[in-house]
């Protein structure tokens, strides 16, 4: 009898291991929405070890924005907004969304990923789970804010991005970025002070 032992490291197979749980986290997601969706329940759809997803994903949240080919994570993004005068938050957000969204590469994911949110229940309910619980929320709640200002704000840069890159209303669409931010911010601001 002529038995092989399976020797430590790299699993027999693709060595896409990054790909396939990419793969598999599209599937979890797409079945369970973001908050059901667990870490082990995606390494069990990949045949990979949840350790092996940490070291590709840090969290959850970042696995999700690299399933979902978003352009940000919260992991980037959260400090983004928190960081500095709280005077300013307004304006960091209407910056931060308007450089996202201004090349093709990281603007296309989210435009895809907002068409399908607005024909599909299930994808609506995994963007509305991810952004409420994984962004808006810790923002809110870090910085005292109630979670309707920070929904209403989303709301409204939401709002922006849709007459600019989906309507592509003019003259939204071609607006220089630093008059959409002398424009907006203020707005936005608003939604943090009270």
């Amino acid at each position: 009898m002529n038995t092989v032992k399976r020797r430590p490291g790299r699993r027999p197979g693709s060595v896409d291991t990054r790909g396939e749980i990419l793969a598999a986290a599209r599937r979890v997601f797409a079945e369970k929405g973001f908050d059901k969706a667990t870490v082990r329940g995606i390494a069990r759809e990949a045949k990979v070890d949840p350790a092996l997803v940490h070291h590709y994903f840090e969290t959850k949240e970042g696995m999700f924005a690299a399933a979902m080919q978003l352009p940000v994570s919260p992991e980037t993004v959260i400090p983004l907004l928190l960081e500095g005068p709280r005077e300013e938050i307004g304006e960091r957000l209407v910056r931060l969304l308007l450089r996202v969204t201004a090349s093709p590469e990281t603007r296309e994911p989210m435009v895809a990923l907002i068409r399908s949110a607005m024909t599909n229940e299930q994808a609506a309910a995994m963007m509305r789970e991810f952004i409420t619980n994984a962004l808006l929320y810790q923002v809110a709640d870090r910085l005292g804010v109630p979670h309707l200002r920070i929904e209403a704000a989303f709301g409204q840069m939401f709002g922006v991005i849709l007459g600019r890159y989906v309507l592509k209303l003019e003259p939204l669409a071609s607006a220089d970025p630093e008059e959409l931010v002398e424009l907006l911010a203020p707005t936005i601001q608003r939604y943090f002070a009270g």
